[in-house]
């Protein structure tokens, strides 16, 4: 037998001559980022009470918000639906990203990633692949609670086309933010801690957008800080959506905002993904 072994004609390149890839081409990165995707599906499939949450929590929410603060922030239920739909939407898919840096930290203490780094795919598809299949948590999210609106009484004055532009905007900037969670997932030693930690940086955030009540009779000092806070313009920018049709300098600044999150988060999850994993 040669030296070198043929199959069918043709000559199989010894490993000692091959040249390998030290990265992949932008292709193959997308194909594993939809495989890796696709396993998150099967495993919501699986096990589908991970998404009580984006299930129950809309419900939940918008009616306790409603029901409650209506008539004391805006007097009738009616004239505050336009004011907390769009905030509701925006908490809660927001709240729910803090999810795939809890289950990220779950599946590297199982191993399943160790698995995955070993494998010759793209090294970011495992992270983007599972971000971009919680994206349907998010979908869900956002259309129970824009249809617990359109329950009460809800009408956007928008209508379909803003409707629907604000709830791609929210899901957009969900998948960006998901990207510090999934940051948090890797560094932390406990999915726990991904947790509490997520909670102590987000709860914060949304509470004081302006999502739930008016800014105009805050303190000044708290008018400030919200203005400053990037959620207060995801949520003003779905309002504009919903409420009048407007894709304005809100949602610019929200997209940009959602660009900068990812370009400086994606790659310290990857380096820290592919240093502790």
């Amino acid at each position: 037998m040669s030296a070198t072994a043929t199959l069918e004609g043709r000559r199989i390149v010894p490993g000692t001559e091959r040249q390998l890839k030290n990265a992949t081409s932008l292709s193959l990165t997308l194909r594993n980022t939809f495989t890796m995707a696709a396993r998150g599906l099967i495993k919501i499939r699986r096990t589908p009470e991970q998404l009580f949450d984006v299930t129950l929590q809309p419900i939940i929410f918008t009616v306790m918000f409603v029901y409650i603060f209506g008539g004391a922030i805006s007097g009738d239920i009616p004239s505050y639906l336009p004011t907390i739909i769009p905030g509701i939407m925006v908490q809660t898919v927001i709240t729910t990203s803090i999810v795939t840096g809890v289950q990220l930290r779950e599946d590297m203490d199982k191993g399943v990633f160790d698995r995955f780094r070993s494998l010759p795919i793209a090294r970011i598809a495992p992270l983007s692949g599972a971000l971009l299949a919680d994206t349907i948590r998010y979908a869900i999210a956002t259309t129970l609670t824009i249809v617990m609106g359109l329950l009460m009484g809800f009408r956007p004055g928008g209508n379909a086309t803003g409707t629907i532009g604000a709830a791609l905007l929210v899901i957009v900037c969900s998948w960006s933010v998901s990207w510090i969670f999934a940051f948090f997932g890797v560094i932390a030693r406990t999915a726990s801690s991904v947790q509490g930690i997520s909670m102590l940086v987000l709860f914060p955030l949304t509470f004081l957008s302006g999502a739930f009540a008016p800014t105009d009779k805050m303190p000044d000092w708290l008018q400030t800080v919200v203005s400053l806070n990037p959620i207060t313009h995801l949520v003003n920018a779905a309002r504009e959506l919903m409420n009048n049709g407007t894709f304005g300098s809100d949602a610019w600044l929200t997209l940009l905002g959602a660009a900068v999150v990812v370009a400086i988060f994606a790659p310290l999850t990857v380096r820290a993904y592919m240093r502790k994993a």
